[in-house]
């Protein structure tokens, strides 16, 4: 799940990943271009609703590109990203 939050008085884009707790083993990341791709910065969260997020703001008219990085080294992409590469998901904001 990928939900996107335009901010027009800042010119930013509130980008928020999600994932059902329900997929997730262990610990998971969220990693990309805004956060030059470092794990543990944006680490999902569990949230009441059954879900597991993490929000990120980026300048609008960005392209993002991201992953998620679980325990031992487990890459997987976001089937709602604008479009999914062998490199990722990439998110026009």
């Amino acid at each position: 799940m990928l939900k996107k939050s335009r901010c027009a008085k800042s010119a930013t884009c509130t980008l928020t990943f999600a994932l059902p707790v329900a997929q997730l083993v262990g610990s998971v990341s969220v990693v990309g271009t805004f956060n030059d791709w470092t794990p543990g910065v944006h680490v999902l969260r569990r949230r009441s609703n059954g879900t597991a997020s993490a929000s990120v703001t980026v300048p609008a008219g960005t392209d993002v590109r991201f992953r998620y990085l679980g325990e031992h080294g487990r890459w997987f992409d976001d089937a709602d990203a604008d479009l999914v590469t062998t490199d990722g998901g990439l998110v026009r904001v």
